[in-house]
């Protein structure tokens, strides 16, 4: 089934999120985009890399199978730029918590920076 794609903009990512839409989620990717996450077991230098829309998906689809709420908090657009907090739960209490930065070209996100962090 083809997911219609939208606009990426705030309103539109926090839908996808919270509604853990995977599928919405990769349609806002352009097909060589970049997605890098930093976090305890990803630090700066040396980030984990998520390269092209369909190892994004897979990304994204594992994410959004997982029983846990997501809640998109704070989303500022400037230009070609986005940027957006989230904070989620596990059932168990367990909480993350996460910014991103995107870089938009075409109306795709071409690259995008997550900064995240977990309850241990």
């Amino acid at each position: 089934m083809l997911t219609k794609t939208q606009a990426v903009d705030g309103a539109a990512i926090k839908k996808a999120i919270e509604g853990r839409d995977g599928k919405l989620l990769s349609s806002f990717y352009a097909d060589d985009a970049l997605v890098r996450v930093i976090d305890r077991n990803n630090p700066p230098s040396k980030p984990r890399e998520i390269r092209g829309r369909a190892a994004i998906s897979t990304f994204w689809d594992d994410i959004c199978s997982r029983a846990m709420t997501h809640k998109v908090d704070t989303t500022i657009a400037d230009g070609d730029s986005l940027a957006f907090t989230q904070a989620c739960a596990y059932p168990d209490g367990t909480k993350v918590f996460a910014a991103a930065m995107l870089e938009l070209k075409n109306g795709r996100i071409a690259r995008q920076t997550v900064v995240q962090a977990w309850d241990e």
